[in-house]
């Protein structure tokens, strides 16, 4: 199931997007069915099978035009937990940058290096990257995947990290290089307002099925290919990031992973290819779709 949240008119819903066809408004069909994708990904386990009943052509009450598609889940429980340095070549053109915060040691980490994204960095599909929240004027685009996970959970072995997961979802972490750089931590570089593009949907697992290793991500700059990666060349892989994460912490429902970004990001170029406004970046991982949003 592809579920998104959208507006139409004054208020906020959850809904179904068929694909071509238009969107299911849930709680307009039975109220019972909470209006926030939160809510419906911790109690999914009473509400799938109802859920599933309403997935259908006939149920369809807007066409994709006749509302404002928002990020799948606006406001996330927590913030967004993030995964640097998670593809080989991304993390060689890094250390390579004169934007690398830990100089001095190997290119590849040897543990997953894990940060945080505030939510109110959240924005959706086709709303707008300000870099006027970025007074360094060295904003990067970052595409990646962001799993969501469905049960809470401890100690998860990588043989079950699949079970707790909800679904998948595509990120932009927009990142002020500098401000990343100056204040070594990295929440404050990777938080401003608006630099956390995400959508356009939440698929389900059972969309990918065994398939996730396989998925393409590509990034595009007012449609110049810069970024192309594949999920089983993560250095870490999603079960080993939910099995690292959860030995010493409890993961809740409605967490969102943001699991690293390939090569070809702006300070892999020299001289570096900072967003600028008026640049349209899109990225693009089917299934799930393509976020495009605006730079102004």
């Amino acid at each position: 199931m592809r579920f998104i949240s959208f507006k139409k008119d004054k208020d906020i819903k959850v809904g179904l997007e068929l694909l071509g066809q238009g969107i299911i408004d849930l709680n307009h069909l039975d109220s019972t069915i909470p209006n926030n994708l939160n809510d419906i990904i911790k109690n999914f386990s009473s509400l799938e099978s109802k859920i599933k009943t309403l997935n259908s052509p006939s149920n369809i009450h807007y066409k994709v035009n006749e509302v404002r598609i928002l990020a799948p889940i606006p406001v996330p429980v927590r913030d967004i937990i993030c995964v640097g340095k998670n593809y080989v070549e991304h993390a060689k053109e890094v250390q390579r940058s004169s934007f690398n915060t830990l100089q001095g040691k190997q290119a590849v980490p040897t543990k997953p290096i894990i940060f945080n994204k505030a939510t109110t960095s959240v924005i959706g599909p086709n709303d707008k990257i300000e870099t006027k929240n970025d007074e360094t004027k060295t904003t990067d685009y970052e595409g990646e995947l962001g799993v969501i996970i469905g049960k809470r959970a401890k100690n998860i072995s990588k043989a079950n990290a699949f079970d707790i997961i909800f679904g998948y979802t595509i990120i932009n972490d927009v990142t002020s290089r500098e401000l990343q750089n100056n204040h070594k931590q990295w929440f404050i570089g990777k938080s401003p307002d608006t630099y956390c593009p995400m959508g356009p949907a939440v698929i389900t697992k059972d969309e990918i099925n065994n398939n996730i290793d396989e998925v393409k991500l590509q990034t595009f700059v007012n449609e110049e290919e810069r970024q192309v990666g594949i999920v089983k060349d993560m250095v870490f892989t999603i079960p080993v990031l939910i099995e690292t994460l959860t030995k010493s912490m409890t993961l809740v429902e409605g967490d969102i992973i943001a699991t690293g970004t390939p090569a070809g990001v702006g300070i892999g170029f020299d001289p570096p290819k900072f967003l600028k406004p008026g640049d349209k970046v899109k990225v693009s991982i089917e299934p799930i779709g393509t976020l495009e949003n605006e730079v102004i």
